[in-house]
């Protein structure tokens, strides 16, 4: 059995979609299911040429669209190779020329390759009622009308990565009327085992850190990350008590306009920095040495960095918008609160007043919500029974 995912782009940078696809290629692997990906990037990009699979790097997109006219003829030439299409993400040229290659195909061809959209929580309704997002949303909604529901409801099926983004995927537009909604759930390879050289290398990524366990935000500095809220839950806690566990907020972003605000806004404490984006043993490093994982985010449809928190027995501060926070629940592996600024205030409050004896069962049962939902054999198995591959 042979897969192909379609996506823009293999920039780590990208976060969730490619990450997921490193994640699982090498379990399904092992469960007989080759895969293989063409994405729309430079060939010659620094990231490619490292991993265990064929990335058909077929040239970077020339408009913001993601248009590239190499895109249909290369799958028209290829389809034959494989059992199974996965179309990563919405919104892009590449959705268009998929179901567009694919009954063009058709056509001329008795057998065909099953094909899958996987919007990776790009139907959720937050994307089209938040307020920054008003002219994003009137063009989803008309570019949903003329072009993406062609795509969603002619596919042999959507795929999602957990029951909350399905039910989610409902409600946000009209004639949403898929063939097949198949929760295939998601899932992470197991870290890394601690070792003395990760704490060394987070150590000189943030010279700044006292050495003690902290709070760790490892994602995009973003809007929809709820960066600004965390901020200004932090300093709150901070004045109240007195004093906290440092604030370290680690991803990319900090160049942008929203990232320099909320370098800013961040200057009343001293105990908030930016290391930028973190990686290898840095990376690790940051997850092992933190007290717990936050992320009040307004809208994420599975969070791997939380599950990566998770893995490392971490308890995670979260958003009732990350949609895994009921697994999360029900098992005790964090605390989850609402996507505001007074409630973000109030889990960070509420974890420093648990104590030491409380928040230690919270870790281990945080790797408990790992091992019993986010393993990565789990999801593969899981996926491989859904596409019925």
């Amino acid at each position: 059995m042979k897969i192909l995912r379609i996506i823009p782009s293999m920039n780590p940078k990208q976060g969730g979609p490619c990450q997921g696809i490193r994640n699982s290629v090498p379990e399904l692997e092992r469960l007989g299911i080759e895969n293989e990906v063409v994405c729309l990037d430079n060939p010659t990009e620094d990231y490619l040429g490292q991993d265990p699979f064929v990335i058909n790097a077929i040239g970077e997109s020339i408009t913001p669209w993601g248009y590239n006219r190499n895109l249909i003829p290369w799958l028209m030439s290829n389809f034959n190779r494989f059992d199974a299409i996965i179309v990563h993400g919405l919104w892009l040229y590449h959705g268009h020329a998929a179901i567009k290659a694919i009954l063009a195909f058709r056509k001329t061809n008795s057998t065909s390759p099953k094909v899958y959209a996987m919007p990776h929580g790009m139907l959720d309704p937050y994307f089209q009622k938040a307020k920054e997002r008003r002219f994003k949303a009137l063009r989803n909604e008309l570019y949903w009308k003329l072009i993406e529901k062609r795509l969603v409801n002619q596919v042999d099926g959507v795929l999602f990565t957990c029951e909350e983004e399905l039910l989610l995927a409902r409600t946000t537009f009209g004639n949403y009327k898929p063939k097949r909604e198949i929760n295939v759930g998601y899932g992470i390879q197991p870290p890394p085992v601690y070792k003395v050289a990760m704490r060394k290398a987070f150590a000189q990524t943030v010279p700044q850190w006292n050495g003690k366990p902290y709070f760790i935000f490892l994602s995009r500095i973003h809007q929809k990350k709820g960066v600004d809220l965390l901020i200004k839950a932090y300093i709150k806690v901070e004045k109240e008590l007195g004093s906290l566990p440092q604030l370290i907020i680690a991803g990319p972003g900090l160049e942008n306009d929203y990232g320099k605000e909320m370098q800013a806004l961040a200057s009343a404490s001293q105990n908030i920095m930016f290391p930028g984006m973190l990686s290898g043993d840095a990376k690790w490093g940051a997850f092992y040495e933190s007290e717990a994982f936050v992320l009040p985010s307004h809208q994420e449809n599975f969070g791997i960095a939380v599950v990566e928190a998770l893995a490392c027995a971490k308890p995670v501060l979260i958003s009732d918008k990350v949609n895994i926070w009921r697994e999360i629940v029900n098992e005790n592996g964090g605390l989850v609160k609402n996507d505001t600024e007074n409630e973000t205030y109030q889990i960070l409050k509420q974890w420093v007043l648990l104590g030491e004896d409380k928040q230690s069962e919270m870790a281990n049962a945080a790797q408990g919500v790992y091992k019993n939902y986010f393993t990565i054999g789990q999801a593969a198995l899981q996926f491989k029974n859904g596409i019925n591959l």
